[in-house]
């Protein structure tokens, strides 16, 4: 190689070093700061809390005096390795406060102070910039608007007084017992700082008026009473936006929830975390689960659901009806960088980072609104649902109506006229995997009715009514006249919202035609005008809701499946006990026990096996037992009628099988795992165990059954199958001629009662018995539902139920369980006495079946079942449309009318700050930049100074060379032109990293 080469190719060496250190020094940098602030190992538990980490588990479980569920690490979204639980604490610590209603929605005490140090690659590669920035809202900043006249309120944990990142905070109160304003998590700052911060890890509205809140003290204890008073001073103040980075499951907190009905009437847009209780179905989160807040769920920056967002159906509308969609939209809140405690920043996870992405979202475009007037929390929700950005295989229970899009709802709120909505805006029946799981199984004559929940949106005021009644229109080319349909609504819309339950099911005349039908069904929304000065004013809006089914013909008996919900309770309102009592950190049952909720991954499997599941949210005595092979009843803990108990063995002497799994029942645990409660100041006493043992007892005595007060647990092998056993009861009683299999288990009770390990022998588990009758129906028992719960599943007995199904449906014995070594001789229940009901249990208080009496319960008279009024159909011969979710939008809203700006040409300029400042960059008037940020300025002076180094060893070595040689005179050569220019284009013809 010549001189001239080697000259060229060192000068382009030097270029590309050059090239490196410039690019290096925009590469950001996630968490290069040490941890600042009191928690730099896990906080210590308050009170008397007992906190454990289990082994070989990322998991520490906290056993609070207030609401603290699963806490996790920072950055564990992954399947917890811990399924096989280790006891570390006492039998004792049962008797603890009861986890409080509301708390902090972050994964944990790992997500406080969390700086994402040790991010991997991928996280740097999916987090560029900061999330104000990624969903584009330096475009509304460049356009002028930066959150100014917007107050925003903050409840959590409280603000320092001088924390840099702020300019605008208005007021700080306390409305807890401690002494103090400041922030002493970090939760609260972070919040505020995604709103609102000014600099480095940039909030969405710098310029709005930040109102802290602090509600929580540094152990997170809160109270219902502490809101009550700082939502009253908030409505005082005329707050436009709350954030409500907190939660609990319980929507029966009449005083709690009236209070935000009454905060929303008033016009504060309320913007709450639905929960990190993911990725279970039924795991929503109160306030966020209610019709009149905009509730939120967390993706990642890959448009992934995050594994801990909690998921729909709402539970409030159990067992009768069906519950609502939520969340009600998406945003990044996986990994969101934000405020630092005292300064700094941090990359944080849970939908604690999710709710203040919207919130700030919200205060931001609330502020570029002319006419405040039309914003509400009404039409903001309306805005938000309608531009959301619908993310591709994920179903509306997880992601609602999808991802947020600031610019899009921008353009919506500033052409949006006053007029009502719904959501979901139209029922497809057929589209999947969006509607799942209403799409999962199609409907046919003689099934029970698919009922779909519906909100009413109202924009018009705060209250409205529904003009005459919904009518139903379906479309004769489309095959509508196969479908009836009946409509039940809110009486009133109050506040901003109601409801609108569509039952749908099919007319005789198609009993056995296959095929599409659909219509619509029309609702219209009177509001009084607010501005209107003539008496009785009104505004209406008429919106259409279109349905589309599927229908098939009546499927055989022996594939049909009832589900029975109506005999399965929850908490709200009662203690009812975990099935698992290794969950100790959540002794709640509160998911609801719907087979869309914790049994999901049950029903997905039955569908997958041809079965056709439906729903009983009536009294047994309101379904034709002809059409059904199986009545399925899982972990049940109401009571029954007499009537019900009459019917049942009718029915199944007419041919209908009975499977029954059962839980544990034992007084002596009952009284063992009672908790003080903080909030109610007294005892809690469990009301019945993970199920009604003696319930169920009554209800198969006539068969010569009954289950056990025993209480075992156990890994073991059924049919070449491994099983875990997950305290469950035993079957004590059952007929000499039925088949009994029986394992080897530990005795939990007495582990539970005494701290003693005991194993036992011939533990009777599994029953199967064809009942006499001529044409009888079959009964299998179990005494474990933890193999089917998703909530405490950690193997899997689906292979169980499907062979009880082929029993029950088919009369087909499993020749694996006829001729298992594991036979027994069926227990005839003489050597010790039946379970009996708790003594003094306050059951009849939250029972459907049972009402107070002197002495004992006795049963209420028997509901008439209920019966729907079917809409008298209006056809139509037109054609549906073919796309439903593309075909609904806002009326009267035109996205060409409002344009967006180029932002290349309004990016505004920045200034370094000045020594006294800090590391941070200061943009005039509080527009930010997307480009600069912490990161940049944290690596540029690192990366700045090795390029430097670099290049100045390249210098001493081609310096110390050229001494070493002798000088040699050279004629001038003309440098050809392509190396000109090849050394004038090198310093740009890097490409920049994809970060």
């Amino acid at each position: 190689m010549g001189n001239d080469q080697k000259r060229t190719a060192g000068t382009m060496i030097v270029w590309l070093c050059l090239l490196v250190a410039f690019l290096g020094g925009r590469l950001p940098v996630v968490g290069t700061e040490e941890d600042s602030g009191p928690f730099s190992t896990p906080f210590p538990s308050p009170l008397n809390a007992d906190a454990f980490l289990s082994p070989n588990c990322s998991q520490l479980t906290l056993k609070l005096d207030f609401s603290t569920k699963v806490v996790k690490h920072a950055g564990t979204d992954g399947a917890s390795p811990c399924n096989d639980t280790r006891w570390v604490q006492k039998w004792q610590s049962w008797q603890s406060s009861r986890p409080l209603r509301r708390t902090s929605l972050s994964l944990g005490s790992g997500f406080w102070h969390a700086t994402g140090r040790h991010s991997s690659r991928r996280l740097l590669r999916a987090i560029p910039r900061h999330v104000a920035q990624i969903l584009q809202a330096d475009v509304l900043w460049q356009m002028g608007h930066t959150g100014s006249g917007v107050k925003v309120a903050v409840f959590d944990t409280g603000l320092s007084e001088k924390h840099p990142h702020f300019k605008n905070v208005k007021e700080r109160t306390n409305w807890t017992n401690e002494k103090t304003l400041d922030d002493g998590l970090g939760h609260g700052t972070f919040v505020a700082g995604v709103i609102a911060s000014m600099r480095e890890c940039q909030g969405f509205a710098p310029d709005s008026e930040l109102h802290i809140f602090r509600v929580f003290t540094n152990n997170q204890v809160s109270y219902t009473s502490w809101f009550l008073d700082a939502f009253n001073y908030a409505i005082l103040k005329k707050i436009d936006v709350l954030n409500l980075s907190i939660g609990g499951p319980d929507f029966m907190d009449h005083p709690f929830v009236d209070k935000v009905w009454e905060l929303t009437a008033n016009k504060v847009i309320m913007v709450s975390a639905i929960g990190n209780d993911g990725p279970l179905y039924g795991t929503l989160n109160n306030p966020a689960d209610q019709m009149d807040v905009i509730g939120v769920g967390g993706i990642d920056f890959e448009d992934n659901i995050a594994r801990f967002s909690s998921r729909g159906m709402t539970t409030w509308e159990l067992p009768g009806g069906y519950g609502r969609v939520k969340p009600d939209i998406v945003t990044y809140g996986s990994g969101v960088r934000g405020s630092g405690l005292k300064e700094g920043c941090r990359s944080l996870s849970g939908t604690s980072v999710a709710s203040p992405v919207v919130a700030g979202a919200v205060t931001l475009l609330a502020s570029t609104v002319l006419n405040r007037e039309l914003v509400n929390p009404a039409s903001m929700k309306q805005a938000l649902i309608a531009s959301a950005r619908r993310l591709p295989g994920v179903n509306m229970f997880e992601q609602g109506h999808g991802k947020l899009d600031l610019l899009r709802a921008y353009q919506i709120l500033n052409s949006y006229k006053p007029q009502a909505s719904l959501s979901p805006s139209y029922i497809d029946l057929t589209e999947c995997p969006y509607m799942w799981p209403y799409c999962s199984q199609p409907i046919y004559y003689g099934g029970m009715p698919t009922i779909v929940n519906v909100t009413i949106l109202n924009g018009m005021g705060v209250t409205g009514r529904i003009v005459d009644k919904p009518i139903w229109q379906p479309y004769l080319p489309q095959n509508g006249d196969y479908v009836d349909v009946a409509v039940s609504y809110s009486p009133v819309l109050w506040p901003w919202a109601g409801y609108l339950a569509v039952s749908i099911s099919v007319a005789k005349k198609a009993a056995s035609w296959e095929g599409i039908a659909q219509g619509h069904v029309m609702v219209t929304v009177a509001s009084p005008a607010e501005n209107d000065s003539g008496i009785g004013g009104e505004m209406t809006s008429t919106v259409k809701l279109p349905v589309k089914v599927k229908i098939v013909p009546t499927p055989p008996r022996s594939k049909r499946i009832l589900w029975d919900q109506y005999h399965n309770l929850r908490y709200p309102p009662g203690y009812f006990p975990r099935d698992n009592l290794r969950m100790k950190n959540d002794p709640l049952d509160w998911n609801g026990d719907h087979i869309h909720t914790n049994f999901r991954d049950m029903y997905q499997h039955l569908r997958s096996m041809g079965y056709f599941v439906e729903v009983l949210g009536a009294p047994i005595t309101c379904f034709d037992a002809s059409q059904y092979g199986t009545l399925l009843m899982v972990d049940s803990e109401e009571e029954y009628f007499p009537e019900e108990i009459t019917k049942l063995r009718r029915d199944i002497d007419n041919g209908l099988s009975l499977i029954i799994f059962s839980d544990w029942y034992n007084t002596s645990v009952m009284r063992k795992v009672k908790f003080y409660d903080e909030n109610t100041r007294q005892w809690w006493m469990p009301d019945t165990g993970g199920a009604n043992v003696p319930a169920l007892n009554d209800l198969i005595s006539v068969w010569g059954m009954a289950f056990s007060d025993g209480l075992y647990e156990g890994d073991f092998t059924m049919a070449d199958h491994d099983m875990y056993y997950a305290s469950g009861c035993s079957i004590a009683r059952f007929p000499e001629d039925g088949i009994v299999i029986a394992q080897t288990l530990k005795d939990q009770g007495l582990e539970v009662l005494k701290q003693e390990t005991a194993v036992v022998e011939n533990v009777p588990v599994l029953g199967l018995y064809q009942t006499p009758s001529e044409g009888g129906g079959r009964i299998a028992l179990y005494g474990d539902s933890n193999c089917i719960d998703d909530s405490h599943r950690q193997k899997d007995c689906f292979w169980l139920l499907d062979a009880l199904l082929q029993y029950t449906s088919y009369s087909m014995t499993p020749p694996s369980l006829t001729h298992s070594k594991n036979r027994m001789v069926p227990p005839t229940g003489t050597d010790r006495p039946l379970p009996q009901r708790l003594e003094g249990n306050h059951l009849y208080r939250y029972s459907k079946v049972l009402e107070a009496h002197l002495g004992d319960p006795k049963p209420r008279p028997l509901p008439a079942c209920p019966h729907l009024s079917w809409a008298k159909p209006q056809p139509l011969n037109e054609t549906a449309p073919s796309n439903l979710w593309k075909h609904q939008k806002l009326l009267s809203v035109d996205m060409d009318k409002v344009v967006l700006p180029n932002g290349r040409l309004y990016r505004p300029q920045v200034r370094p700050l000045s020594p006294g400042e800090s590391g941070a960059w200061d943009i005039p008037g509080g527009i930010m930049p997307g480009r600069y940020n912490q990161e940049v300025g944290q690596t540029i002076p690192m990366f700045a100074f090795l390029g430097a180094m670099v290049v100045l060893s390249f210098f001493v070595v081609q310096l110390t060379k050229a001494k070493s040689k002798p000088k040699r005179r050279k004629p001038r050569v003309k440098r050809p032109l392509y190396l000109q220019q090849q050394q004038q284009q090198t310093p740009h013809s890097g490409k920049n990293p994809t970060v």
